[in-house]
């Protein structure tokens, strides 16, 4: 696997290189794992949990989440406005691999 991932002339054609395209930048993963862990957020728990993240960061985030399916948006016709965000079918799908990468930090984490 590692060999023909090495040897592969595109890069950009790999499956390795398409999952980071969906879960690249700084907060991705972190919205995910929220969503894995907490089932349905609104917007301002999101923000709660990352601290320093601006409104247009996180909503653009959600936006790119949502446009890969990898998060549902819930909008409830009510005022005030209600959104709360879960993951998919295609984003729980996703979370087997996140995990493992917490497990893989746990285990080798330079102390």
């Amino acid at each position: 696997m590692i060999k023909q991932f090495i040897e592969d002339a595109n890069f950009e054609d790999t499956g390795f290189s398409y999952t980071m395209s969906l879960i690249s930048g700084k907060h991705k993963m972190v919205i995910l794992y929220c969503l894995m862990e907490y089932k349905v957020v609104r917007f301002n728990e999101l923000k709660r949990y990352l601290k320093n993240i601006s409104d247009k960061t996180l909503s653009t985030n959600l936006k790119e989440l949502e446009s890969d399916r990898l998060i549902i948006r819930t909008e409830y016709p009510q005022i005030p406005p209600k959104v709360e965000y879960s993951l998919s079918d295609r984003g729980k799908s996703l979370m087997d691999v996140l995990d493992q990468l917490c497990v893989w930090g746990e285990k080798n984490r330079l102390v």
